[in-house]
């Protein structure tokens, strides 16, 4: 193996690589790390020079990454996570504590945790900023690429190396507009078949969970909207006849419930479990194990709510 000379390497470099890399924008990289535009382009041109690529060149809608710059990432990632664990090693004040977290979640995640979370990292940690990610990649890709701290979501399989403990349960809840047409009215199963529904679909394909167990019995709903966010389902049902099926801790959340009924669907789902899963590398991490626990504490009664 050729020996590096590691005192030609700059750790705070291979940060800005790291962000451009991620944010695979110049602008959005020097915003992400408080740093002018300037001295984020200067860095990627020693970077450049550093790997004698050239790691980002221009595609349609912004840069793209070279496939050397694709293969360095993952280690790129790990690396700075091991520089990360090693400053980590001495005791971890909050109190004291800068930059954000990274947390990827859905809008019912964020909506039903985040006030909550937020709280608690104002009081502990209040110069730690949330970052809330969408899922722009499966989010186990993203525990294993250290593109976030930790994930919050439903999270059936955890593969060898991700940690997972459960958060809290959502039992599943139907909704439907106050004056909707079936309101107060005894759901049953055929009566929900016969009604339209929205659902959220994060990828836009795929069966949602009441169409699995529905496909299980034989039958089928018919699904008239599907859309990528809670919320916009949710306004969609407060001003049509659609129905929508839902976890409950979203419909307690959902602004004026007045103007909703709210009723148990008419067949088993079981309930949801909510977890929060993290990569086994940062299990000892001080700083990990502050947020996980201050995230766990955040979510403590949600189900009982």
């Amino acid at each position: 193996m050729r020996e590096v000379n590691l005192r030609n390497a700059d750790l705070n470099l291979l940060v800005v690589l790291d962000a451009l890399l991620d944010e695979r924008s110049v602008t959005r990289a020097a915003t992400r790390l408080g740093m002018s535009q300037p001295a984020a382009s200067r860095a990627l041109a020693r970077s450049r020079a550093l790997f004698s690529d050239a790691l980002l060149v221009d595609g349609p809608g912004g840069y793209l990454l070279t496939a050397r710059a694709e293969e360095m990432r993952p280690l790129l990632r790990n690396t700075l996570a091991g520089v990360s664990e090693l400053l980590d090693s001495r005791a971890f004040d909050p109190t004291q504590a800068t930059g954000s977290v990274r947390l990827l979640m859905l809008d019912l995640e964020a909506a039903v945790l985040g006030p909550r979370l937020i709280a608690s990292l104002a009081e502990q940690a209040p110069a730690v900023d949330l970052d809330v990610v969408p899922p722009g990649m499966r989010p186990i890709d993203a525990l294993e690429a250290d593109a976030v701290d930790a994930l919050i979501g439903a999270v059936d399989d955890a593969p060898p190396g991700i940690r997972k403990r459960k958060l809290y349960q959502d039992d599943f809840v139907t909704l439907m507009r106050a004056e909707h047409p079936a309101a107060g009215r005894t759901l049953t199963l055929e009566r929900f078949l016969e009604l339209d529904h929205v659902v959220v679909s994060i990828t836009g394909t795929g069966r949602a969970w009441v169409d699995e167990i529905l496909a299980r019995l034989g039958r089928q709903r018919r699904v008239k909207v599907r859309v990528p966010s809670f919320f916009a389902a949710v306004e969609i049902a407060a001003r049509s006849d659609l129905v929508m099926t839902l976890p409950s801790s979203l419909a307690r959340t959902a602004a004026d419930m007045r103007r909703f009924v709210v009723t148990p669907p008419p067949l088993d789902l079981g309930g949801v479990v909510m977890s929060l899963a993290w990569h086994a590398r940062h299990q000892d991490s001080p700083r990990h194990v502050w947020l996980r626990r201050t995230i766990v504490a955040a979510a403590a009664d949600i189900g009982q709510d």
